[in-house]
């Protein structure tokens, strides 16, 4: 059965054409209702009895969900047209975006891959005075509580609802129902006696765990980005609505909850390091939990303290790391989706608004509410992971026939990592057609994207599949054909080797250990080759060169070249003076000899000297018939037998 999308104008206030959506969306479009939730709530059951409807309203999707539920029937699909195209001043011209809009909600994400998170309600409350006694009370009701005194608080429960210990919260790991934290200047409440509790005398490195921490301490947080840990509740002790809302919340942090695996570890593809030799280090530098950690050659990821920014998998230059929920194939999917349908309604040059799905979302619900909404031509994107949207998310909204990309930053969005995404982005396709948009006012947003202009695109639109590389080089290509190299900033994941060839030896140790085969060796010939489409500029081979002879070059090389190995150094071989056969490096066999023939103790000997010049197998055969052949022995004893033993034996 064929998707069906229900349209409602909202009681007269948006301006709906159903036949031009459906023709472009591939959508079967209802009959143009005013009241669906209301008057004509009716119809809204007869649809969403039907299956398979797709309603154009998401302010009142928990009273469709809630008439399916009494139906007994699956819950519609919806998509929302009014505050994102129907509520504007260009609402009148927005059926194309409309269309994009519909065709992109029949598009279907995997369901993220999840893991089970216990929580039993062992609940660390970190304060002094009364605010924190309050607060452990009130919780002990719904957890179980221990309340940790700062080592000078002197206000003490005179209940046992809960546990009370004084000391200093000198560590914390983990995050929701896995925390350890180690505690100094422990001491524990004496329960016993007349008059007020006593404490332990006190001591260092206590060991402990719990599920949940409530940090009223009113310190420094305990972790990095301490809002992206589950588990992990902080509220300045002197605001009253801060503290309530905590408590609220840890209240119902027990039971068993799913987290999702944000993202996806190839460790066969990280180029960390090798044989000790540090490389990249892209994700480590930039997140923000501390998720990621060095691990031998490559590096782990944590589920449970990974917040799900997306920024690892937009700087990782191999694919190891990559967003898994949802993956980068459905954002490309989405794009694709997006600017294809806007054409194909008749629409002219889109742009694209990508925003996350809180704040983002909001603003331009607001916008359309109470202002000018958004521009007819401006289509609005929402992510899971805004600082997932990297460079090869950019250029392939650019490639695919959007105008311009704007990213609308959320207040929890991490502005490092999208702007040095952006700078890349625009090395490669031009500045003036990206943007990252820091408001917090509707009116403001508005302002931003109307009166606009856009250049018209004028190069064939490029289906965005393949890997984040593959998508970037493709993008990079039609929006620039007649381009060859194009200059990166540094740190950049894309480039080429450059290589000294008068202080290179060939020892080929960055060949061997270079992660992703950018450099290579020829089996027959004492050559350098480097494939500069597979150099990801980790930095390894400029790190453990021993003569210094590599340096890293950040460009975009838009030629064949790129896919095919280039010679960057190569020598003459040596011919073995015996048989002939080539091996080694003739400059570097020269040397040897000028250091060591001669001037050696190995070596004084010209016969000694002359295996220098000689390949594997002909030196042991020289070393074998040789004076002072180090092979050479006097006749090996015959082995010792039984009768051997029991002959010695009966001589005694």
């Amino acid at each position: 059965m064929s998707k069906k999308l229900v349209l409602c104008d909202c009681l007269g206030t948006q301006s709906l054409d159903p036949e031009a959506i459906g023709a472009a969306s591939g959508l079967a479009c209802s009959k143009l209702y005013t009241g669906l939730c209301t008057s004509q709530i009716a119809d809204a059951a007869e649809a969403i009895k039907d299956g398979d409807a797709i309603i154009a309203c998401q302010q009142e999707r928990q009273r469709f969900e809630e008439l399916a539920d009494e139906l007994g029937v699956d819950a519609p699909g919806f998509v929302d047209l009014r505050d994102r195209a129907g509520w504007s001043d260009h609402g009148a011209d927005a059926a194309p975006k409309m269309a994009a809009l519909a065709a992109e909600a029949l598009i279907v994400a995997p369901a993220p891959k999840t893991m089970d998170v216990a929580s039993e309600g062992v609940c660390l409350v970190v304060g002094g005075g009364e605010v924190a006694v309050e607060a452990a009370r009130a919780l002990s009701d719904h957890l179980s509580v221990t309340l940790l005194l700062s080592g000078d608080a002197d206000v003490l429960p005179l209940s046992r609802d809960f546990e009370v210990v004084r000391g200093t919260l000198a560590q914390a790991k983990g995050a929701l129902g896995n925390f350890s934290v180690r505690i100094d200047g422990f001491q524990e409440m004496e329960p016993g006696g007349r008059g007020a509790f006593t404490f332990t005398p006190a001591r260092d490195g206590a060991q402990s765990g719990c599920d949940i921490i409530v940090d009223l301490s009113g310190e420094t947080a305990l972790f990095p980005a301490h809002e992206k840990r589950e588990g992990y509740l902080r509220a300045d002790p002197k605001s009253p609505t801060a503290v309530a809302a905590v408590v609220l919340e840890a209240s119902h942090m027990v039971g068993t909850f799913e987290q999702p695996l944000y993202v996806r570890l190839e460790e066969s593809l990280c180029a960390h390091s090798r044989a000790e030799q540090p490389a990249c280090s892209r994700c480590l530098n930039l997140c923000p939990t501390g998720a990621i950690t060095p691990n031998g050659e490559t590096v782990a990821v944590d589920p449970l303290i990974c917040a799900g920014c997306g920024a690892c998998s937009a700087v990782c230059p191999t694919g190891a790391i990559s967003y898994d929920a949802p993956p980068v194939a459905t954002v490309f999917r989405r794009i694709d989706t997006l600017a294809g349908t806007y054409r194909k309604a008749g629409g002219g040059t889109p742009r694209l608004l990508v925003t996350d799905g809180d704040h983002g979302l909001e603003m331009i619900s607001l916008a359309a509410r109470f202002g000018r909404g958004l521009p007819a031509d401006v289509i609005p994107m929402a992510v899971d992971a805004l600082n997932g949207f990297g460079h090869a998310e950019m250029l392939a909204a650019l490639g695919a026939g959007f105008g311009a990309v704007d990213v609308l930053l959320s207040p929890k969005t991490e502005r490092d990592p999208l702007e040095a995404q952006l700078i890349l982005a625009e090395a490669i396709a031009g500045e003036g057609k990206l943007r990252l948009l820091d408001l917090a006012d509707p009116d403001a947003l508005s302002d931003a994207l109307f009166g606009v202009e856009v250049a018209a695109v004028t190069h064939d639109p490029i289906l965005p599949i393949g890997t984040r590389r593959q998508v970037t080089r493709v993008a990079a290509k039609a929006l620039m054909p007649d381009a060859e190299m194009v200059a990166l900033p540094a740190g950049a994941p894309y480039g080429a080797v450059q290589v000294d060839s008068d202080a290179c030896t060939l020892c080929l140790s960055c060949a061997s250990l270079c992660p992703t085969g950018a450099l290579g060796d020829n089996p027959d010939l004492p050559q350098l080759r480097f494939q500069e489409d597979a150099c990801v500029q980790c930095g390894l081979c400029s790190n453990l060169c021993p003569e210094k002879a590599i340096t890293l070059e950040p460009r975009l090389n838009l030629t064949d070249a790129a896919y095919t190995q280039q010679v960057v150094n190569e020598e003459e071989p040596f011919a073995c003076i015996e048989c002939g056969a080539l091996f080694g490096v003739k400059s570097t066999v020269d040397k040897i000899m000028e250091k060591l023939a001669g001037k050696h103790s190995m070596f004084q000997n010209p016969q000694a000297a002359r295996m220098i010049q000689m390949c594997d197998d002909c030196r042991v055969n020289a070393q074998y018939h040789m004076e002072n052949n180090p092979f050479a022995g006097g006749e090996r004893p015959r082995p010792r037998t039984t009768d051997d033993y029991f002959s010695k034996r009966r001589d005694h």
